[in-house]
């Protein structure tokens, strides 16, 4: 593909990791983080170690410990042997409004992390003004993917009042000014764009479809306090490290991202937007200039593959550029599903590609 020349040298303002990193244990990670990439992060994530390896998969044990929830359909496949993708069903035993989940594991992990994450930046291994990211999935990307379309509408409410207590914790638990939540929003964009996932068919069950993904997207922001930082991941999917549709461009991005920019009741700090390795043409780009990014919103682009490195990097900044005068850099989704042997690498393609810029 043809890349245009940008009218202005984009400014980079560093670098963004989505959350999963493929190493053993939050220690790991932070220190890797701090090592490769250090002042370049404004936040660093503990890379959703142990159970939360493969994203929200963890949260279908959870359904199997909820009263009122059981398993239908004949026994499909499963993720890496490990997740069933048998979808769940309202089983009459419980009334929906009286689900009880038990704890999702949200809270737990992340006021562990926050701990070392404490004690390293005390150390001196991570930068003093860098904050701790905690990355929560929305409710509507959980039970969108694990519940019976018949019974999510149902299912929703409970489950989004089980997250937002799981948040309630993280907030009493870590300090305001050390915090930064990000809200992973992927599932939505399979609803935006009738797809259908790997798992099963997902339709969804609410309508206009983008009105109540940014109604929902603005709920979740008014539940962050105004001295935590609040950003978005948004996401096409990452099932083996693949989406579950390529968008066409960055459209839908776009008109999710607007919508919440005006609907939101706080400040967004940052954004994350996902840029196929394919796409390094200012086509792809072109729906996002009629988006009014407010000056404290910080938009990273996941324009990083460890597939072309720095140099693919570059056509698709020349071609962002085109558009978007100053932005960050990321991998389009997490990497803590892709070798481990990767992962040193990938740190140090994000360095080389935001030095490249500094140094201009």
């Amino acid at each position: 593909m043809s890349v245009p020349a940008p009218t202005t040298t984009p400014e980079i303002l560093g670098a963004h990791l989505v959350g999963s990193v493929n190493l053993p244990d939050a220690e790991s990670v932070l220190r890797a983080a701090g090592d490769h990439l250090g002042g370049q992060l404004r936040r660093i994530p503990d890379g959703e170690v142990g159970e939360r390896f493969y994203w929200i998969q963890f949260q279908t044990f959870r359904f199997d410990a909820t009263p009122g929830l059981a398993r239908v359909g004949e026994t499909g496949f499963k993720i890496r042997d490990t997740f069933d993708q048998r979808p769940f069903a309202l089983d009459g035993g419980v009334p929906a409004d009286e689900l009880a989940f038990p704890d999702l594991g949200y809270a737990t992990a992340a006021l562990d992390s926050y701990g070392v994450f404490r004690r390293l930046r005390d150390e001196g291994a991570i930068p003093g003004d860098t904050r701790f990211q905690v990355s929560l999935p929305t409710p509507a990307a959980v039970v969108g993917a694990f519940v019976v379309a018949e019974d999510r509408a149902a299912v929703e409410p409970v489950y989004e009042r089980a997250l937002f207590a799981e948040l309630d914790r993280i907030l009493d638990g870590i300090s305001h000014e050390d915090l930064a939540i990000q809200w992973d929003t992927a599932v939505e964009f399979a609803l935006i764009e009738s797809a259908k996932i790997r798992i099963h068919s997902l339709t969804p069950w609410f309508t206009p479809v983008l009105d109540g993904v940014v109604e929902r997207a603005a709920r979740q922001a008014s539940r962050v306090p105004e001295d935590v930082q609040l950003g978005y991941h948004l996401c096409y999917g990452d099932v083996e490290e693949q989406h579950f549709v390529q968008p066409a461009d960055a459209g839908n991005l776009a008109a999710f991202l607007r919508g919440l920019l005006a609907a939101a009741p706080r400040r967004i700090d940052f954004v994350h937007l996902p840029v196929p390795i394919e796409r390094d043409d200012a086509a792809y780009f072109a729906p996002l200039k009629g988006v009014e990014v407010p000056a404290e919103t910080e938009v990273y682009l996941g324009l990083v593959h460890h597939e072309d490195g720095v140099e693919g990097a570059e056509r698709r900044i020349a071609a962002a550029a085109s558009v978007l005068p100053r932005f960050g850099v990321a991998t389009e989704c997490g990497f803590g599903r892709g070798p481990a042997e990767r992962t040193a690498p990938l740190l140090d393609l994000h360095r080389a590609v935001v030095e490249a810029h500094a140094r201009r």
